[in-house]
């Protein structure tokens, strides 16, 4: 379906050559106008009439939806080009950008997948004093309130909702599907005159709930209490904070739609095997504790998940992907952005990577300050650690010539300095940077005083896995390179073996999770494929002989696609057949070791060590002790033994 861009120039405060950026996007774009959230609201009636338009301003979003829900029409996309664009200081053609932004606007965003969770409205508050009193009393006609007290608080004489005592031992779970479990707990027992009465104590009580209200003011119950949906926590020194923990604990009561934020491909997981631990990349990670360990693999709880996104970026195999956007719905964000600023005449842009938070400083810095400059294009995610190296590479690759990322503060820094440091070793430090200001002028300052380095001379579109995305990327970036060195932790790399200490005994190649370690059926050899090697360290892990070691780089050339052989020996033949079996030097220092034995004082039984499987047991079977063989066995017994043994016959 065509498409129209209806475009405005909001009062003359900015410059949009329509006809150029019909050129350049291919799309419609009528003549800008003056007040299209105002006096001219017709003209945006007429585009939600027809259908196919675009309504370039997000600002009045509210009033165009008004709009289309009084013609009982469905409501326009909208597309900011004033704030990211058009308001700016920068003197050069804003057309490129334009361009770009549109031709963003154009692809098809994948349907979000989420979950039913469903609240009873059941409220857990804890704390003491006038204080969880007062929350409790203000949400009892909201929801289902029970009030936990310490054991020797005094029990308030309210039977409006219910009130125990006890000690939280431990809670687990989300909104909706809360476990607490509470020692010493003492329920009130109504019955009786004078002062409230309440039960004997007793542990180990377990209860559900579907909002948890922790006004206790003392340590949370969950990591990264702020991303736990139905915990809500406030200083109880603060009303003003517990008065919006109460408000936001009165509408949690209904049927919420939870994203589903991972997508998991546990057989890809490199996280153990044989009882051996491997990678934690996303364990060590993980702010909300989601993801747990699960056997050979990890598994994750959509409930606790908070979206951060770094487990996607950190896992080295896949089995971990970003999925609310996909991961392959970014990077063809990033492609064509850069492809259509390209295409515009534009050159060197910058992409410039944000969330919700850095989405308004944008809007600040564009009305009340200089804007962004001509060169740099805005991308917002809605988690800003889903963007790690193989985004970032792959945007270099594509044409930008360097990448920001404007942190927020909920941002995983930790997870994104890791993904950083490695991009700037795999494309130059100058190429990313880490933008770390809550102010709009020191974010304008940062951009306009950047040198833009060299963009690549020829882009490239990388496709695949996010691994082979990072590779071809790197080749791209760095065509005269050969290996790139990288820090440790990276999730590439070479496996290092001490010749002198291994012995060929192929426990790390049974256990590789990703196959980059191999035998061969035929030799005596341990081989390897750098292309598919996770730095997992499994491997490193189950060397009896300690003999293995990692080494992280990534090798751009072909060799690292292909398998090398990291040691090898000669192999033994048998004694008998000349069959090829072992390696000779470990049957050479067994026999040394056994030699002497009184097991093995015939020369007989050394020999066999000798010998393969089949002539070993050849020869076993026909010698004269032989241990698989027996006595003479008896002879059945008939009826007729029966009955010569009874004296009646």
């Amino acid at each position: 379906m065509a498409k129209t861009l209806i475009t405005c120039d909001c009062e003359g405060s900015q410059t949009i050559d329509f006809d150029a950026l019909s050129r350049t996007t291919g799309f419609t774009v009528a003549p800008p106008c003056s007040g299209l959230c105002t006096h001219q609201i017709d003209r945006a009636a007429d585009a939600l009439r027809t259908g196919d338009a675009i309504l370039c301003c997000t600002q009045e979003a509210r009033v165009f939806g008004e709009l289309a829900e009084e013609l009982s029409l469905p409501p326009a996309p909208l597309l900011d080009l004033r704030d990211r664009a058009g308001w700016t200081d920068d003197t050069a053609s804003t057309l490129p950008k334009m361009s770009a932004l549109a031709a963003e606007a154009m692809l098809d965003a994948p349907q979000e997948k989420s979950l039913d969770v469903i609240s009873d409205g059941m409220c857990l508050i804890l704390g003491a004093g006038d204080v969880a009193v007062e929350a409790a009393e203000a949400l009892k006609d909201f929801l289902g309130v029970t009030l936990l007290l310490d054991t020797g608080s005094d029990l308030p004489d309210n039977r409006a909702f219910d009130v125990i005592k006890g000690q939280l031992r431990r809670a687990k779970g989300a909104l909706g599907q809360f476990e607490v479990v509470i020692d010493a707990l003492q329920q009130v027992d109504p019955t009786g005159r004078g002062p409230v009465r309440v039960t004997d104590p007793r542990d180990g009580a377990i209860s559900h709930c579907d909002v948890i209200l922790d006004l206790r003011g003392t340590q949370a119950l969950f990591p990264a209490p702020e991303k736990r949906e139905g915990y809500l926590r406030a200083d109880p020194n603060h009303p003003a904070a517990v008065a919006a923990a109460t408000m936001a604990a009165s509408h949690m009561i209904g049927t919420f739609e939870k994203p589903l934020y991972i997508r998991t491909e546990p057989l890809l997981c490199a996280h153990s095997r044989a009882e051996q631990t491997g990678c934690t990349n996303c364990l060590d990670l993980c702010p909300t504790g989601a993801i747990t360990p699960y056997g050979e693999h990890v598994t994750i709880d959509p409930m606790v998940c908070a979206g951060c996104g770094a487990c996607s970026s950190a896992c080295p195999s896949g089995a971990i992907s970003f999925d609310a956007p996909p991961v392959d719905f970014t990077m063809l964000r990033v492609q064509t952005l850069a492809r259509a600023y390209l295409a515009a005449g534009g050159t060197a842009p910058r992409l410039l990577v944000h969330d919700a938070h850095g989405g308004e400083m944008i809007r600040m810095a564009a009305r009340y300050s200089r804007g962004l400059p001509a060169d740099v294009i805005p991308m917002e995610l809605p988690a800003l650690a889903a963007f790690g190296h193989a985004e970032i590479t792959a945007a270099l690759a594509a044409g930008f010539a360097s990448t920001s990322l404007l942190l927020s503060p909920k941002a995983d820094r930790d997870a994104i300095e890791t993904q950083v440091a490695l991009v700037r070793a795999i494309a130059g430090t100058a190429r990313v940077q880490l933008i770390d200001t809550p102010d709009p002028d020191a974010l304008c300052e940062i951009l306009y005083a950047e040198d833009t380095p060299e963009a690549v001379q020829s882009p490239v579109r990388p496709m695949g896995t996010r691994r082979q995305i990072t590779r071809q990327a790197a080749r791209a970036l760095n065509p005269d390179a050969q290996t790139l060195e990288l820090p440790e932790g990276a999730p590439y790399g070479a496996v290092v073996v001490d010749k002198d200490a291994c012995t060929l005994c192929l426990s790390c190649v049974s256990l590789c999770p990703s196959g980059a370690l191999g035998d061969n059926p035929d030799l005596p050899q341990l081989r390897f494929q750098e292309d598919a090697c996770l730095q997992c360290g499994l491997c490193v892990n189950v060397c009896p002989e300690d003999a293995i070691t990692l080494a992280p780089r990534l090798d751009l050339t072909g060799a690292a696609l292909e398998q090398r052989v990291l040691n090898e020996e000669e192999p033994c033949a048998c004694v008998e057949c000349g069959a090829l079996f072992g390696v000779k030097s470990t049957v050479d220092k067994i026999m040394d070791k056994l030699r002497g034995h009184a097991m093995f004082a015939d020369e007989g039984r050394l020999r066999l060590i000798q010998m393969c499987d089949d002539c070993r047991i050849n020869a076993q079977y026909h010698s004269a002790n032989n241990p698989m063989s027996g006595g003479e066995r008896p002879r059945p017994r008939t009826t007729d033994d029966y009955f010569a043994k009874r004296r009646d016959h």
